[in-house]
């Protein structure tokens, strides 16, 4: 199987003290705490390698670097330490903030193909998926409407149908499963089934352990930007959720 992403030794760290100099006092609060300044890895080391039709779940506590992870995967992200490798030439739908990248003041239809090209479909392409992209979304008397007047429900479901709708060849899924009613999520699960069934390749972070556990057939485990373990889903889970357990 052809690689789609390599990560290796990739770490990404922040100064936990960096603030915005906007007078005086910040500035000098700023040159008094330079010495004091620590350094925070949000990834450390990372080295993974994900292939083509792989399904990786992204387990661990809330800091421990998933989400980091995926931006790192889609470029928002550029580690100071280690080299990541992509395979061009694969479309890549990236739900990591649904609705991110679009504009408020266009509406519904504007956006989608605003946001199809960005992620490098044509017009073309885009307008023979339109109908359905409106239809999942059930935004057929809204689709005109400029997005700043939906509802969050209404602008996540609209974001969803769009990313995976277009027939992605890897698919970047960050959290996204609330964006509406349970029927609804109920659809976006189905679809989700549906695409990873026809061999699309999936990355997903999720604190719904058992989701991805029924769902993927690999699970890395990240605690404090480290990779704790990575294998079969329920091997891994298994040992997060007794090393969770220990600590409660």
């Amino acid at each position: 199987m052809a690689i789609i992403f390599q990560l290796e030794n990739v770490s990404v760290s922040f100064d936990k003290h960096a603030i915005v100099q906007r007078s005086l006092k910040h500035a000098l609060s700023g040159w008094l705490r330079r010495h004091n300044r620590t350094t925070f890895y949000a990834l450390s080391k990372v080295s993974v390698a994900i292939h083509e039709g792989d399904h990786v779940g992204l387990i661990g506590r809330n800091g421990a670097g998933k989400s980091t992870l995926l931006r790192v995967l889609t470029k928002v992200i550029t580690p100071q330490e280690g080299s990541v490798s992509l395979c061009a030439d694969r479309h890549i739908a990236p739900l990591l903030e649904l609705g991110l990248g679009f504009h408020p003041d266009l509406s519904g239809r504007e956006n989608c193909f605003l946001a199809g090209a960005l992620m490098g479909y044509s017009a073309t392409e885009i307008h023979r998926k339109m109908d359905g992209i409106i239809r999942f979304a059930e935004l057929e008397e809204f689709i005109d409407e400029p997005v700043k007047n939906y509802s969050s429900g209404m602008f996540g479901r609209l974001a969803f149908a769009l990313a995976t709708d277009i027939e992605p060849e890897v698919l970047l899924v960050d959290e996204v499963f609330g964006v509406g009613d349970e029927f609804f999520m109920r659809k976006c699960v189905v679809r989700m089934q549906r695409l990873m069934q026809a061999g699309i390749t999936t990355v997903f972070v999720s604190h719904n352990v058992d989701f991805l556990v029924a769902q993927c057939n690999r699970m890395i485990w990240l605690d404090k930007g480290h990779v704790v373990m990575d294998g079969p889903p329920r091997e891994v889970a298994a040992a997060y959720r007794s090393a969770e357990g220990s600590l409660a």
